[in-house]
């Protein structure tokens, strides 16, 4: 598995800054980063709740400020890591021709199933629940290197 990773959702401020503080908690030695479809959130730090989740589990994310994913984003990772399936066809319009970098589901890494995204603790209120299943598929993916 390549060691230059984007996660990426859509505001940047919950999910894929989670995923990017996880990782690289667990992979120090891998290149980490994390980016919005939308550019609702540019430039804002993670989203309160889900900080203090994270922390809670002693993972900083307090240095991390949200930015858009861009088709330049194609040539500088090796492998690019949807959180749900509408921000999977987000980035694939985006997709420069003759461009072969890979784009997965996070979910893709859970190895029991679980389904087809990361739910947006933005939405649902469940930080924990999203940062267990995170966790999960990012020992998945680190296992798979």
């Amino acid at each position: 598995m390549s060691k230059r990773i984007l996660f990426v959702c859509l505001g940047n401020i919950c999910r894929s800054p989670s995923a990017h503080a996880v990782t690289r908690s667990l992979a120090p030695d891998w290149t980490v980063d994390s980016a919005g479809t939308s550019d609702w959130h540019v430039g804002e730090p993670p989203y309160g709740p889900m900080q203090a989740a994270a922390r809670a589990r002693g993972i900083a994310m307090d240095d991390l400020r949200a930015r858009q994913f861009h088709a330049d984003d194609f040539d500088l990772f090796d492998l690019i890591v949807a959180m749900d399936a509408d921000n999977l066809a987000r980035i694939e319009s985006q997709r420069p021709a003759g461009n072969a970098t890979p784009v997965r589901l996070f979910t893709d890494f859970d190895g029991v199933g679980a389904g087809d995204h990361v739910p947006d603790p933005y939405y649902t209120r469940d930080f924990d629940g999203c940062l267990d299943l995170i966790e999960t598929c990012a020992r998945g993916l680190i296992e798979t290197d």
